[in-house]
């Protein structure tokens, strides 16, 4: 029997887990609706000619979120690296809007 599974170990580290997973869970329902508000932002960029990825924006996201992980203790590279993964999909939702896709 290893450590995890032993009587002692083992509902402790359940529940960890189930905590664990309910953050996943909401982590999920979160992205989602953030993919629901860029996709009305790209319908509005389509719409009216905007370009699909703002430079300046991403910026400032980038710095905002890094001054919030450093405060939560995140490392903020792993933050950047996070956000820049969800704008490349932003984008890529964007220039599809703007292709009719």
């Amino acid at each position: 029997m290893t450590a995890a599974n032993s009587p002692a170990v083992a509902p402790e580290l359940q529940q960890l887990r189930d905590s664990i997973d309910n953050i996943d869970a909401a982590l999920i329902h979160m992205l989602a609706e953030r993919f629901k508000c860029t996709q009305q932002v790209g319908k509005f960029k389509a719409k009216h000619g905007v370009a699909a990825a703002d430079p300046a924006r991403e910026a400032q996201q980038i710095a905002r979120l890094r001054k919030l992980a450093e405060a939560s203790r995140l490392d903020p590279d792993f933050a950047e690296k996070f956000l820049n993964f969800i704008v490349k999909e932003v984008i890529r939702h964007h220039e599809a809007h703007r292709a009719g896709v």
